[in-house]
């Protein structure tokens, strides 16, 4: 595993569902395109599991 995700907000959270909008802000995405680096744990993996559709994952 690696030390660190870039995470980057690929689709829109207009037509999500409440649960999933809130995990995409939690994630500090708030834009379009916007990109933020997170650790590599369990909690981060799970919330990037929930809302894989929205997002696009890079290993760094």
């Amino acid at each position: 595993m690696a030390d660190k995700l870039k995470i980057t907000l690929v689709k829109s959270t207009i037509g999500a569902i409440p649960k999933h909008r809130k995990t995409v802000e939690a994630l500090g995405l708030k834009k379009l395109n916007k990109t933020v680096e997170m650790p590599d744990n369990a909690s981060v993996r799970g919330m990037i599991h929930q809302v894989q559709h929205l997002v696009k994952v890079e290993e760094i």
